[in-house]
């Protein structure tokens, strides 16, 4: 019983409470102007990662060194195809905006 992993509550509220936090620096970042834009769009990238990291862990209870293989394939495939969805709208909006630019 001493291996099995914690999943009471505490571990939802340590996940809720770094959930919220990550929530709220981006947020209080854009609304009070506090970073040049640039940087205030990589502030709100790593947020969002470490939001993703924060709920694989804490939410999923994903563990990468005991996790089954088939979950962890599964896991990448699904950020892959995420990328590849957002890194291609992107890419046709740039390009897009470039084409019409006057």
């Amino acid at each position: 019983m001493e291996n099995q992993p914690d999943h009471g509550l505490r571990s939802y509220l340590i996940g809720l409470i770094l959930a919220v936090v990550l929530t709220a620096i981006p947020f209080w970042v854009v609304a009070t102007h506090a970073l040049p834009p640039q940087r205030a769009l990589l502030l709100i990238g790593i947020a969002a990662l470490l939001q993703v990291l924060v709920h694989l862990k804490f939410f999923l209870h994903l563990n990468f060194t005991s996790t089954p293989k088939e979950n962890l394939l599964a896991i990448v495939f699904t950020a892959v195809l995420i990328f590849i969805m957002v890194g291609g709208s992107f890419w046709i909006m740039f390009d897009l905006h470039t084409r019409m630019a006057v």
